[in-house]
């Protein structure tokens, strides 16, 4: 297999991960893959969700918590659904290292920093950040036109 041809392979296998990762973790939060206790179930349940957001956010006032836990889930959802489209890979690569950076500072900062490792977050930062280098992105598309002509 050429590195071409690897390095492809290799992007689509780090954005569907990553994918997976933000969508499993949405479905388990509304109790898709079972109640809390069951077998690879972290909440189950909204409402440990939002309970567990309360505790890594305990610098936001209680008011805000269930509205952090609600755009937390929708932001995760979008970035999902995006990485597994394909769409604006670059920019959605990004966004998905910096909600991941600010789950890595929040969890390190509200429950010390064995939390985010046990959780690969560190990696996964990574792993965004390194889809996001490698991944095409509208600055890409444009000057690659431009190059050829095609904007003239």
């Amino acid at each position: 297999m050429k590195n071409e041809q690897l390095l492809a392979v290799a992007k689509l296998f780090l954005r569907l991960a990553l994918a997976a990762s933000f969508l499993v973790a949405v479905g388990d939060r509304i109790g898709v893959f079972g109640p809390p206790g069951a077998r690879n179930v972290a909440w189950g349940e909204w409402s440990r969700f939002v309970k567990y957001v309360g505790i890594l956010n305990w610098f936001a006032p209680k008011a805000l918590i269930p509205w952090l836990a609600v755009l937390e889930t929708v932001i995760e959802c979008g970035l999902g659904v995006a990485l597994v489209l394909g769409v604006h890979q670059r920019e959605v690569a990004w966004a998905s290292a910096a909600l991941l950076t600010s789950f890595a500072i929040t969890m390190s900062v509200a429950l010390g920093v064995l939390a985010p490792l046990s959780y690969s977050v560190f990696t996964a930062v990574g792993a965004a950040l390194l889809l996001g280098v490698v991944s095409p992105g509208y600055s890409d598309s444009t000057r690659s036109a431009v190059s050829q002509g095609a904007l003239r």
